[in-house]
């Protein structure tokens, strides 16, 4: 039997949630600068494939990396960790 590679995780804001089966997870990063050693918020946003369409703006949630769905679009759902107050 094979084995299957480690897939990525990434755990995010979902930032937006107007397209049908999509979302749009922002992951927001702490990064040192590298000169002046000042704390940088580094954003990157992913668009991740929500099946049941019940994420919500301001939702926490973890992404999966798998093969390519479409043009943009290569993270889905795995679960949402906590729902937007």
């Amino acid at each position: 039997m094979e084995t299957r590679n480690l897939r990525k995780e990434r755990i995010g804001v979902v930032t937006s949630n107007k397209m049908q089966k999509s979302i749009v997870v922002a992951e927001v990063k702490k990064v040192k600068h590298p000169m002046y050693g000042k704390f940088v918020l580094k954003t990157k946003k992913y668009v991740a494939h929500d099946e049941t369409n019940d994420c919500n703006i301001g939702d926490t949630v973890k992404i999966m990396e798998t093969r390519a769905l479409s043009k943009s679009k290569c993270w889905r759902l795995v679960e949402i960790l906590e729902r937007a107050k």
